[in-house]
């Protein structure tokens, strides 16, 4: 062509760092077509050629298929309609990945058995909606027919998850795990124990000094005798185990005696269940909330603080 430069197949290969091999079969493919021919059946190529091979290049970098490039280089379809379609298989890609990747982190680290490994793939993979039901379920199992609704309520939504449209590996794995939790019988049944005792006192009528619930009556009970360093043993508890026990006699509407204190006991060992904890820690790091403060130390001081009065 008159005065254009045209380029054989391994100059074009030195021009743009591909090897001959590649540009014949993009060649072969119609994606760059040869501009002309040597007398000698050779192929010649000019300086788009060396631009559309450029751009081939760059997409396939990205992870654009061949017939996807074709469309682009015949501009059957624009570039940017490829990107954004390529980009949300991407996405799907991700996320797919990230899935994966937090079952297998967490297989390693808790050294699960190939039942339990299949079990987590299984959780990982719910969608948004059978992942609402499968809580949905725990939920209803643990609050159902107590009456309260309108406390219980709260309390339903404050313990359910929302997983991120985009989650965090830390996220998935949290997740995995407190599906798991949710499933465990014995748990369910611990719940279930705490959500009956609580009703059972909002029934039972005067709740202004628990309105807040028993955890937060112990924490503020007990919270600063911890602060202090005071031995549940030592005379110096006796006041704090006074008052706490004196609040839960106003509740129940019964007085303070050795019964009360012993069902005060039972309750505090019911809630003092760290797989309770555990389910309000993997919460926190699913709906990306603070990390919560241990209540462990403040119910294992009341826990041991009862204990030993009721054996004087």
């Amino acid at each position: 062509m008159d005065g254009e430069t045209l380029y054989s197949i391994g100059e074009l290969a030195r021009r743009t760092g591909l090897t001959v091999k590649t540009i014949r079969f993009y060649s072969d493919r119609g994606i760059v077509a040869p501009t002309d021919r040597s007398p000698t059946g050779y192929r010649l190529y000019n300086i788009d050629a060396a631009a559309r091979l450029d751009l081939v290049r760059t997409l396939r970098d990205l992870g654009l298929g061949l017939p996807a490039i074709q469309k682009v280089m015949d501009r059957e379809l624009s570039l940017p309609e490829v990107a954004s379609a390529h980009a949300e298989a991407l996405a799907v890609q991700i996320h797919t990945l990230r899935l994966r990747r937090a079952v297998l982190t967490t297989v390693a680290s808790r050294g699960s058995t190939p039942e339990e490994a299949n079990l987590m793939h299984k959780l990982a993979q719910l969608s948004e909606a059978e992942r609402r039901r499968l809580i949905g379920e725990f939920l209803d199992a643990v609050f159902g027919g107590l009456g309260a609704d309108h406390v219980f309520a709260g309390v339903m939504r404050s313990m359910t998850p929302e997983l991120p449209d985009n989650p965090e590996a830390e996220q998935i794995q949290a997740w995995v795990e407190l599906a798991e939790l949710s499933q465990d019988s014995d748990f369910r049944a611990s719940v279930r124990r705490m959500a009956e005792d609580q009703a059972a006192e909002m029934a039972w009528g005067d709740t202004t000094r628990l309105r807040r619930g028993l955890v937060a009556t112990v924490f503020h009970q007990v919270g600063p005798a911890l602060t202090s360093g005071i031995d549940p043993a030592s005379p110096q508890a006796d006041s704090i185990v006074a008052a706490l026990s004196a609040d839960y006699a106003h509740v129940l509407g019964r007085p303070d005696d050795f019964e009360l204190r012993r069902r005060l006991l039972a309750r505090l060992e019911n809630v003092n269940d760290a797989r309770r904890e555990r389910y309000v820690q993997l919460l926190a790091v699913i709906n990306g909330w603070s990390a919560p403060e241990s209540l462990a130390p403040t119910f294992e001081w009341s826990v041991q603080a009862l204990r030993i009065r009721l054996r004087r």
